[in-house]
């Protein structure tokens, strides 16, 4: 079980540092467009900031196991706050990463969350 454990862990420290790298590169634009409508005029420095957060978050999951279940809590809260922009893309029918249904937009953005959170406890 611990190895399952570790291995999710390794998984979601690399998909968060994959992610944070996006967004500070080649799918920049499309992340902006999942910022709500609240922020747009702060649309590139939320995207950024995200990002940055992102990796640093990741970089956490792979280097500070001793602390594991504190940066499990850190990694929830964080896709907790940024739920709302995925509402935001499927509510505003913002078509971003090939998501340009509203069930297949509604299906990832409720789901990969969700599906991230879990190992955040483990």
């Amino acid at each position: 079980m611990q190895l399952l454990r570790r291995l999710a862990q390794i998984v979601l420290g690399l998909a968060l540092g994959y992610a944070g790298v996006g967004h500070l590169g080649a799918n920049r634009v499309e992340f902006q467009a999942q910022v709500p409508s609240a922020f747009k005029e702060y649309a590139d420095f939320v995207v950024v900031a995200s990002g940055v957060v992102e990796i640093a978050l990741g970089t956490a999951l792979l280097v500070l196991w001793r602390y594991r279940v504190v940066v499990g809590w850190i990694v929830a809260a964080f896709f907790v706050a940024i739920f709302p922009g995925n509402i935001s893309q499927y509510v505003n029918g913002i078509d971003a990463f090939g998501l340009d249904s509203d069930t297949l937009a509604a299906c990832q953005q409720t789901s990969a969350h969700w599906l991230f959170l879990c190992p955040s406890f483990a």
